[in-house]
């Protein structure tokens, strides 16, 4: 799921259907379906609103859709399985991330060309920026680990590896990530570890886990950034976390196995 730049909007991926729904926030209801191509699994706005880049799963493919044209412009062939899509502040940058190939493929927007391809860990699903834009965090399901690309460099420069207490190294699967605007904490779902990592961002230490339901997957924060919210995709539920004292403050049911969560403005 994702918002437009104001919010009037969401755009919801139905990977059965083919199709990005949008939803009028005003209305709650689906004003539109746009045909995305096979099986749409995440995707991101331009931060212009302009395009939506989504990515084909089953295809091996990054859809760019022109939302004015309302038509799709270019088909971009990527690694198997794309899975996170993130789209640069610059306008012309796009990050994906192939599942099977284990891979961070970056497009160039304009061209619509494939230029770079880095070798990250197994299994990587999600990325954020730092505001700088000077590090891309990915974290990697099947590694438990988040790695860290230079941007410019377009190379791995560091990898964090998550031990939870009381966990095999296999349940520990980092899917969902987020960052705070001062780009000083990151926090890690980490799947079927059932925890969320707290790390600092400058010296990449791990300040703490945190216990919450059965798969921690989705993850956003408040806009104050004063609650951080994970749906919990095994136990039904969604926990809410106060991010200074890095205490649950409760779980509410949500619904069967929940996968993303959004929060407005």
């Amino acid at each position: 799921m994702r918002f437009s730049n104001d919010h009037s909007r969401i755009y919801v991926a139905c990977g059965d259907d083919d199709t990005i729904d949008v939803i009028d926030v005003d209305k709650l209801k689906v004003v539109k379906s746009i045909a995305i191509g096979d099986d749409p699994d995440r995707f991101d706005l331009s931060p212009d609103d302009k395009f939506i880049y989504a990515s084909n799963e089953d295809e091996g493919l990054l859809t760019l859709y022109d939302l004015a044209q309302d038509k799709t412009v270019a088909e971009v062939p990527v690694g198997e399985e794309p899975e996170g899509v993130l789209a640069h502040p610059d306008k012309k940058t796009i990050y994906v991330a192939s599942e099977v190939a284990n891979m961070i493929h970056v497009i160039d927007g304009p061209s619509r060309r494939l230029v770079h391809n880095i070798v990250v860990g197994v299994r990587p699903r999600r990325m954020a920026l730092t505001p700088d834009l000077g590090s891309l965090w990915v974290t990697n399901e099947l590694s438990g680990t988040v790695s860290i690309i230079d941007t410019k460099a377009h190379q791995v420069t560091a990898e964090i590896k998550f031990q939870p207490k009381g966990f095999r190294p296999e349940d520990v699967t980092p899917v969902g990530i987020c960052m705070t605007r001062d780009g000083k904490r990151a926090y890690v779902t980490l799947g079927h570890a059932n925890h969320v990592a707290i790390v600092d961002v400058a010296s990449r230490r791990i300040e703490d886990y945190v216990l919450v339901g059965k798969r921690a997957w989705g993850v956003a924060l408040s806009p104050d950034e004063g609650t951080l919210y994970v749906v919990n995709g095994k136990s039904d539920d969604m926990t809410a976390i106060d991010t200074k004292s890095l205490k649950v403050i409760r779980s509410v049911p949500a619904g069967r196995v929940p996968h993303d969560v959004l929060v407005d403005n």
